[in-house]
């Protein structure tokens, strides 16, 4: 109860959904009273956050203001209440996947202002905070001073890919060595049967796709077995960055089915509690997967263009 009550602090479009859920589990119906103190008292927030999600249900035609009478539920149950809700769930992932995708085709730049952001998407600064909040939450933006927000790097870049595999050399074998590190074995086993369908694919039907998805779903697991939360948060942060790089190079056929072999190697130490072994198979995994793809992401470029590619092979050349 406390931390959702402290997400609700955090994001008032979930407070709005609350709010509906709310007024739902009352039975209340189109006409009823919403008084803010009661609304606040129940939702375990202050007035002030209960203001803003009033604001939001408002616009979304759930709640009507009376001149000195207040916030009053324009439907009820009966009236459509819970397909509103599912409307004000779709406002804020819409917004959010909509950041989210101009940033991946890099239509909007590294440092952005919140109302920057509320004139692109015509929404209002509450919005924009509510999706800002969720990305940040996911690694993917960090507020600065003031009403900014920056933007984590994309790996989209040879420089930025070899940053990663170097990143990941060296924390994702501390991971799997951590005191208390433990492995979830029924998601091992569905991710080892995924992988090993994977393998059994002819050349013609293994894409990039879902090479990525299986590659980084394994490191995930990886991440989350982790007992130190911040090495575990760290990671997943990484991973979620990863998701967003569309553009990462594709392996050729014969190293994916490589890398799937290492993953199930690896899997094999873990299910038998070789951890050292483990990460020294870690390394040699991320060494070998980081020495083809910032050379493969720098392919169709111009010479003149390559000038982070250098910088790229120094740090790949560290780790194989």
């Amino acid at each position: 109860m406390a931390g959702r009550r402290r997400a609700a602090r955090h994001n008032h479009v979930s407070l709005a959904q609350q709010i509906i859920t709310l007024a739902l589990d009352r039975g209340m119906k189109a006409g009823e009273h919403m008084p803010e103190q009661a609304i606040a008292e129940a939702c375990g927030v202050s007035r002030t956050p209960i203001r803003s999600a009033f604001k939001i249900l408002e616009k979304n035609n759930i709640l009507v203001w009376k001149e000195e009478a207040g916030y009053f539920l324009s439907q009820g149950a009966q009236d459509g209440l819970t397909e509103a809700k599912v409307g004000v769930e779709d406002l804020e992932q819409s917004l959010f996947t909509r950041i989210l995708a101009d940033r991946s085709a890099r239509r909007i730049a590294d440092v952005q202002s919140v109302s920057a952001l509320a004139r692109r998407y015509s929404v209002s600064r509450v919005e924009v905070l509510n999706a800002l909040k969720v990305l940040a939450r996911d690694g993917i933006v960090t507020q600065l001073p003031g009403s900014a927000w920056a933007f984590q790097p994309l790996l989209d870049t040879p420089r930025a890919i070899a940053e990663s595999f170097a990143f990941r050399l060296t924390l994702e074998p501390q991971a799997i060595l951590t005191p208390g590190f433990t492995l979830d074995p029924t998601r091992a086993s569905a991710l080892r049967a995924q992988m090993r369908a994977f393998q059994d694919l002819p050349d013609s039907r293994l894409t990039a796709a879902g090479f990525q998805r299986l590659d980084i779903d394994f490191h995930v697991m990886i991440a989350e077995g982790s007992a130190n939360r911040f090495v575990q948060g760290t990671l997943l942060a990484h991973h979620r960055l990863r998701r967003m790089a569309q553009k990462e190079a594709a392996a050729p056929p014969f190293r994916q089915r490589q890398a799937m072999e290492e993953h199930l190697d690896i899997l094999d130490s873990l299910e038998r509690n070789q951890l050292e072994l483990a990460a020294d198979q870690m390394v040699l995994h991320l060494r070998r997967s980081g020495i083809r793809r910032p050379e493969a992401a720098g392919r169709g470029m111009s010479p003149l263009l390559r000038g982070p590619q250098q910088a790229g092979a120094r740090i790949k050349g560290t780790a194989s």
